[in-house]
């Protein structure tokens, strides 16, 4: 993502949203975009930057940061080659932005913790709100399995790097209007270890490391939802040297359901009814997340009513309980009648007088202009 993008504008928030607000407008883009549901050719692009943004805002110091410098490692925005003000703690800190000598490197002579890995996971709808248990495929590096990540072959001894002498860093003057410098830099032949094997493992070339497919169990927790991500600790590459792993990142991805429509941990759904059960009331059979149940439809009800279920919703990702499932009645009016119904329609309008003083029309009065 360019460092010119707007993270609020990417959300569409104010720059003094709250939390709420930014985590409402990422799971509502976040729902449009994702590439399972979009097909369109920018739909993944569009995805990451929305991704991007909601996970600097939605961390408090990342936000400040963000907030002071544009960037949330801290740098301004506009020092084309890297210098930065907030960064210049000392004259080393000068020389190393305009030179590129490293004026203060480490070696990296220990164990290193591994990459984090990143995963999409796919939801259904149902395995999103009671949880599930779901296997993904994991492509990371592993520990050799021939050299036990040491990197030389087997009889082979491991010993001091000649072009360093074992400080995994080499020296070099450098002169320039300023006068004389020692740059210092990793050294190439052992990768800033110190030491290299005699003979190089044929299988990891001397790494330590090969890449290894592993099936990965995630136990998915009830009332997820798209955006969430889920930390596997210690589930993402082996480090170099031995180092521990990095931890694997699952983001999930809800796919729609055509009956519920989910908000917050609020599901609301449709219900259609015709005009004798709205006129007369009745006992319907209504879909939730656990079946059908029962509900009374009292006699006079108008399409448009609201009838709320409670406790029927989403568990609570985080504490106990769960939403409520809202359902949203409309009353059905034919398009097609038969002679006879209209005739009788027409008898049991004329019974409903005028359009009521307000000028709102009711059910009837719709019936009696789709009749003519």
């Amino acid at each position: 993502m360019s460092t010119k993008a707007d993270y609020y504008a990417t959300l569409g928030v104010d720059r003094k949203a709250s939390e709420a607000e930014i985590k409402q407008a990422f799971r509502n883009l976040a729902r449009k975009y994702h590439p399972d549901v979009n097909k369109d050719a920018d739909a993944e692009a569009r995805f990451k930057e929305i991704n991007e943004a909601y996970e600097t805002l939605r961390d408090p110091q990342k936000r400040r940061a963000y907030d002071l410098f544009g960037q949330t490692n801290g740098r301004s925005r506009g020092y084309s080659r890297g210098v930065d003000p907030a960064d210049m703690g000392g004259i080393g800190d000068i020389f190393e932005a305009f030179f590129g000598a490293g004026a203060r490197p480490s070696a990296r002579t220990g164990p290193e913790t591994g990459a984090d890995l990143r995963m999409d996971l796919t939801l259904e709808f149902a395995e999103a709100v009671f949880g599930a248990d779901k296997d993904i495929e994991v492509t990371r590096l592993e520990a050799c399995p021939d050299c036990s990540g040491s990197g030389a072959e087997a009889g082979s001894k491991i010993t001091t790097c000649p072009a360093c002498k074992g400080q995994g860093q080499v020296r070099r003057m450098q002169s320039n209007f300023f006068g004389q410098f020692t740059t210092v830099a990793t050294c190439s032949r052992c990768g800033g270890e110190g030491r290299v094997p005699t003979v190089r493992c044929g299988t990891c070339t001397g790494s330590g490391r090969t890449k290894q497919q592993r099936t990965i169990s995630v136990k998915v927790p009830a009332g997820v939802d798209s955006g969430l991500r889920i930390r596997l600790g210690g589930q993402g590459e082996a480090g170099p040297r031995g180092g521990p792993r990095g931890d694997l990142y699952v983001f999930v991805n809800v796919q729609p359901d055509e009956r519920f429509e989910r908000e917050d941990d609020d599901i609301h759904t449709d219900y259609y009814i015709n005009f004798a059960q709205a006129a007369m009331g009745d006992t319907v059979r209504v879909p939730t997340l656990e079946g059908d149940e029962t509900v009374e439809i009292p006699a006079g009800t108008q399409s448009g009513a609201i009838f709320t279920l409670r406790r029927r919703g989403v568990p609570h990702l985080e504490g106990a309980g769960r939403g409520d499932q809202h359902v949203h009645v409309h009353v059905d009016v034919p398009k097609r009648l038969s002679s006879q119904q209209k005739e009788l329609l027409r008898e049991l309008s004329a019974t409903f007088g005028d359009a009521s003083p307000e000028g709102d029309k009711g059910f009837f009065d719709k019936m009696k202009d789709a009749l003519g």
